[in-house]
């Protein structure tokens, strides 16, 4: 694959546009690249402590198909779903992890997130993968199920699932993608709660 930008400034441009679009909450979570047998993840606290205002130099980077990275204090607290997704399948090339503001009620709920946009159609009803701890080993394996199946998707553009009481998760064929679905389902989310007030 081939890139604008070195992989680390990629990943801190993506982290801007989503600070941009979103409140701090809601741009919380992760955001990662795969090149070759490398993964580029933003670091720990990305948000909290820099508002995804990140340098490339922060960008924390290593071995995908080891667990060299488990150790690195600044490796995402989510860090493991990201490397198990990489493991599992090769079609994912890219992964947002978020706190969308209009997905969040349906994560907290457990509820499932239907398309009602034409631009959503493509994904089907967002499903919550089964709870388990954040930043657990079962929550990454969670999400390794719920995306099994969605493999063409991922390699064409990008699959989501949810988390319960947590956020989305997008695994996909680059950030452009991830970072466009994060918006579609938002969107989406958004839709179908306002017409509960129409």
């Amino acid at each position: 694959m081939s890139f604008l930008h070195p992989p680390d400034e990629f990943v801190a441009e993506i982290g801007r546009r989503m600070a941009a679009r979103w409140s701090a909450n809601a741009a919380g979570g992760n955001i990662s690249l795969r090149t070759g047998d490398q993964i580029y993840i933003s670091p720990r606290f990305a948000d909290y402590k820099w508002g995804w205002q990140l340098e490339p130099e922060q960008i924390v980077s290593g071995p995908i198909n080891d667990d060299t990275l488990l150790s690195h204090p600044n490796f995402s607290r989510e860090g493991k779903a990201h490397l198990a997704i990489y493991r599992a399948f090769p079609e994912a090339k890219a992964i947002i992890h978020a706190h969308p503001f209009y997905v969040m009620p349906f994560c907290a709920a457990g509820k499932s997130l239907p398309p009602v946009l034409d631009a959503t159609a493509i994904y089907g009803p967002v499903e919550n993968v089964p709870y388990a701890p954040p930043n657990s080993q079962q929550l990454a394996d969670n999400i390794v199920a719920g995306l099994r199946g969605k493999e063409q998707l991922m390699a064409d553009f990008a699959a989501p699932v949810l988390m319960p009481k947590h956020g989305v998760m997008i695994a996909g064929k680059d950030l452009y993608a991830a970072l466009e679905t994060l918006i579609k389902i938002d969107m989406n989310a958004w839709c179908i709660l306002a017409q509960k007030m129409l």
